[in-house]
């Protein structure tokens, strides 16, 4: 079984978005109550406590509530404790992996924006003559804009309801059949990912960097000019502060809807892909390259063509790019250069091509072409060079796929 998320908007009356409003602020106040008493339980004692074994507690106090006032069910509840839980859990790996560690942090109402259900468990999805309406309980039942309809033999197993600058959206986790692969006779082709071109393949074929982010800094700088101008507290501030939020959620929808179009395309020429094992924390860490690491995706790139490639009979493959940009991919010589530097011009052939073409072929070779061929067991030897001036060469074997 695979697991698919798919969203919708919802378009809630007044009365119902007040509701809204209502369930996340008590959905705000469990989850503040729950950090302060792990909190408190681990500077007292030493030891952590498990958010989810507060759950006799907060179900007392959830059956004292007046109905009326009763927006958390059960199923809400325990999925809050455990989202606490999640937040420690990854606060504790990241101090035993030696990462800089943030302690989860109490939430404001502006960083408090979604609630999750177990489905059918007070939220369900109804049919209203040719409507569909999403019930929800102590709410009601919202209009939902249900652009696309779910996948056969669809499962929804969990629903969260999400507040966004834009409006209220629902999204719906799936459990569909894993689908039978069959292949679709498509050629191979290999690429080299980066941040002047975002994807360069072996046949030819460039990808350019569209730079979502840079193209909005100026109206970004405009807009939380705008913003620190205003008081804190007041209406306007409130309007200022949501512009900044929709255009960052106008950049990140761009960005996304542009990594689907692409990885829709390349699943559906090519039969296989074959891409270099990239290391995005090494750039998301870098000072210089961090804005644009950010900004270019890559991680949704993987992951939007992992999750497409099977349905489309596609099949994807990794490869260690170590020296595939230094090794001439004509001659096989080792032709070292700066990142700087954005073309092979290669001594012992004369080849000269773009650089990252020049990997991408490469890391063609390293997945098709080597990929059944035993490792020569030669790692960076010294080899004559087609040219004979004594110049290391590197097999191109050696490289670990």
């Amino acid at each position: 079984m695979a697991l698919l998320t798919y969203q919708y908007r919802l378009y809630p009356r007044r009365a119902e978005k007040q509701r809204l409003v209502q369930l996340l602020e008590q959905g705000k106040l469990v989850y503040n109550f729950a950090l302060e008493v792990c909190r408190n339980t681990y500077e007292a004692t030493g030891e952590h406590v498990k958010a989810v074994s507060l759950w006799q507690h907060f179900r007392d106090w959830r059956n004292s509530v007046p109905e009326a006032d009763r927006y958390l069910n059960a199923s809400s509840l325990q999925h809050l404790l455990r989202r606490l839980d999640k937040a420690y859990a990854a606060f504790f790996r990241r101090l035993k992996e030696g990462d800089k560690a943030g302690h989860p942090r109490f939430k404001s109402r502006e960083r408090f924006n979604s609630v999750e259900y177990t489905y059918g468990d007070g939220v369900k999805l109804v049919q209203d003559n040719q409507r569909v309406l999403l019930y929800v309980q102590r709410i009601g039942s919202l209009k939902v804009k249900f652009h696309r309809s779910l996948p056969t033999g669809a499962v929804i197993k969990h629903v969260a309801i999400k507040r966004k600058a834009s409006g209220w959206y629902v999204n719906l986790q799936l459990e569909v059949p894993t689908p039978e692969f069959v292949p679709n006779g498509q050629p191979p082709v290999a690429g080299d990912v980066g941040l002047l071109r975002l994807l360069t393949l072996s046949d030819g074929t460039a990808i350019d960097n569209p730079r979502w982010l840079r193209r909005s800094l100026s109206k970004l700088r405009r807009a939380q000019r705008r913003l620190s101008r205003r008081q804190q507290g007041s209406n306007r501030r409130r309007k200022a502060r949501r512009q900044v939020a929709l255009l960052h959620e106008h950049v990140a929808h761009t960005r996304r809807d542009f990594w689907h179009k692409v990885t829709t395309a390349l699943v559906n020429t090519y039969g296989a892909i074959a891409l270099e094992t990239l290391n995005l924390n090494f750039m998301l860490r870098n000072g210089h390259l961090s804005l644009s690491a950010h900004d270019a995706g890559l991680g949704m790139f993987y992951a939007l063509l992992d999750s497409k490639a099977a349905n489309a009979g596609c099949t994807v493959a990794r490869v260690d790019p170590a020296y595939t940009s230094q090794i001439c991919s004509a001659c096989g010589g080792l032709v070292e250069k700066a990142l700087s530097v954005r073309v092979h011009d290669c001594p012992h052939c004369g080849l000269t091509i773009d650089r990252d073409l020049n990997a991408a072929r490469n890391i063609f070779k390293l997945a098709f072409e080597y990929a059944r061929i035993e490792r020569s067991g030669v790692n960076a030897a010294p080899l004559p060079p087609p040219s004979g001036d004594g110049k290391r060469t590197r097999s191109l074997r050696s490289s670990p796929l």
